[in-house]
């Protein structure tokens, strides 16, 4: 099961990257931004609760999709653009086993406790 899922992150991935392939941005601004959500650590700073909840903020799919789709909607490009990292990172994290957070700590993911 875990190779299934870790495919279908893979095509997730591949969906993003497609995506920005498509907007007006030159390719090595994919790389510089790719693992700019994980800005969302700095919240653990402030304890796990936070932690999680400003992690899970920056790498949660669906917000990622709401945020492209707003671009296309209002015809603005840096939304798709954030949208399309934001999705990209979060299955990149996922098919490496990184998954959203529980509140007990960073290694605690629903995907499973990192580094077991």
């Amino acid at each position: 099961m875990k190779t299934i899922l870790k495919l279908e992150e893979v095509m997730m991935l591949s969906l993003g990257i497609y995506l920005f392939s498509v907007l007006d941005y030159a390719w090595w601004w994919f790389l510089v931004l790719i693992l700019t959500p994980d800005i969302g650590m700095v919240g653990y700073l402030f304890g796990n609760k936070v932690g999680a909840l400003s992690y899970n903020l920056f790498h949660h799919k669906g917000l990622a999709i709401l945020i492209y789709l707003a671009g296309i909607y209002f015809s603005i490009p840096l939304c798709q653009l954030i949208g399309v990292i934001l999705f990209s990172h979060s299955s990149l994290d996922r098919m490496l086993g990184y998954g959203l957070k529980y509140d007990k700590g960073f290694k605690f993911t629903h995907l499973g406790e990192i580094g077991k």
